[in-house]
């Protein structure tokens, strides 16, 4: 198996590692660990805990992956942390492993940029394509959907879901829900618009974008009840996918309110 391991690593030898994995200077990899192929701890990165790393991750100095969970109700119960394909875990970047009280497991999709100082905490659920900029913070229980970019310095609160392909402006406190393809931002973060350069750049066509901006703005119009905006959206506009995912994303199991535009 060509594994390239540095002198200076510690990797224990019960762990489970992938055809062309290379394991830097001063790593180190505990026994319940798995990485996949060609995935790369460049040096000084710690691994432990019941992880998997996905073919292909590189992570970068200092990252401490899969140690015990930053929650007081944790007591070393048999829990997970899965990391996707292809992903860039950067400097001082921090990732939790689940807890019986989430479900056993935090999941990270494919294809993600984690900036320096991320925090992925405990029983979190990351989609592909994720863009975290530096020293944004996820709670406990946070979901979010692909193709999410959370600016920097921003938190999310725990429980929070933040709907795919969403942008969180930078230095956001995130305490509600965040529907689909929407925009926020704030020190108390509210809904300020649709992500639209987003769903430009990901080449969705305009005809499905100008429904989506009707609908968005009757959903948070002022006439009527927030119920009866969505039963006219539903009718309206409910054959557009993407205005689709929105409402039923809206419609869906829900810990948090839903963030809304500012009053006025």
């Amino acid at each position: 198996m060509n594994v390239s391991i540095h002198p200076s690593a510690a990797v224990d030898p019960a762990a489970k590692l992938g055809e062309g994995v290379v394991i830097g200077p001063f790593c180190v990899v505990g026994p319940d660990v798995q990485l996949g192929d060609r995935v790369r701890l460049t040096s000084h990165v710690v691994v432990e805990g019941r992880t998997k790393v996905g073919e292909d991750t590189v992570i970068y100095p200092f990252a401490s992956i899969g140690h015990r969970p930053q929650d007081l109700k944790f007591k070393g119960e048999p829990s997970e942390l899965i990391i996707g394909r292809r992903n860039q875990i950067r400097e001082h970047v921090t990732m939790s492993p689940g807890t019986e009280g989430g479900g056993m497991v935090t999941r990270v999709g494919d294809n993600g940029l984690f900036m320096v100082g991320v925090h992925v905490a405990h029983d979190c659920v990351v989609g592909n394509n994720a863009v975290l900029a530096n020293n944004a913070t996820l709670a406990g229980h946070v979901e979010l959907g692909d193709f999410v970019t959370i600016g920097g310095l921003s938190a999310v609160h725990q429980f929070v879901r933040i709907g795919s392909h969403a942008m969180i402006g930078g230095m956001s406190g995130v305490e509600k829900d965040v529907i689909p393809y929407g925009l926020v931002m704030g020190e108390r973060a509210r809904l300020a618009g649709l992500n639209l350069v987003g769903l430009e750049r990901r080449g969705f066509q305009k005809d499905d974008i100008h429904a989506l901006r009707a609908a968005y703005r009757l959903l948070f119009g002022a006439e009527g009840t927030f119920a009866e905006r969505m039963e006219e959206v539903g009718r309206d506009f409910g054959e557009k996918s993407l205005v689709s995912d929105v409402l039923d994303f809206i419609r869906s199991r829900a810990s948090r309110s839903l963030c809304q535009p500012r009053e006025g």
